[in-house]
């Protein structure tokens, strides 16, 4: 989870051109459910999850923390990003206190191909600039993963490393703000 110090959360919905980014609420439960049930999205995280556990453990309202927006698209959860701090004990830094903030996102397989990782995610990163101005943003993702690796050069993400991990190549880049026009 990420600390977000003097900054409120949540914020008021980012919308952009086609999406919202918000808040989670109850609505959204099923999509939830749905994206880590799904074999299609677990193909890169580490597979998926069985979906009557999920139905088990999945709360009431999901995804309600700080750094965890729903991808809403006409009014119906379609993905998630995650802005969180990344695990010191992971490989893969760029800050001597290890305590870098990590995109993540995740997006129902019918929304893929259409451009709304990369609206959602720019939203997300513009939102956390002005939020956190000066911070480093990373990513990691498998080097397997072709829409990933191009959607993190689409979003300015810079390779710092490679590694193994999960079982996996893994690809580590970084987005400073500082390099960033806005």
């Amino acid at each position: 989870m990420i600390e977000l110090g003097p900054v409120n959360w949540p914020p008021a919905a980012i919308p952009t051109e086609r999406l919202v980014l918000r808040q989670s609420d109850a609505r959204d439960r099923a999509a939830f459910i749905e994206l880590f049930a799904s074999p299609e999205v677990g193909t890169y995280i580490g597979g998926s999850r069985p979906r009557d556990e999920l139905e088990r453990a999945v709360p009431e309202v999901p995804g309600r923390r700080p750094g965890c927006f729903v991808v809403d698209a006409d009014g119906a959860m379609i993905g998630m990003i995650t802005l969180d701090r990344r695990d010191p004990e992971r490989p893969g830094h760029v800050r001597p206190d290890a305590a870098e903030a990590e995109l993540g996102y995740m997006f129902l397989p019918q929304a893929w191909g259409r451009g709304y990782g990369a609206e959602a995610c720019a939203a997300a990163l513009d939102w956390f600039d002005h939020a956190l101005p000066g911070e480093p943003v990373v990513l990691c993702t498998r080097t397997a993963n072709d829409r990933a690796m191009r959607l993190a050069a689409k979003l300015g993400f810079t390779e710092v490393e490679r590694f193994e991990e999960y079982g996996a190549e893994q690809w580590f880049g970084v987005r400073s703000p500082l390099t960033q026009s806005g």
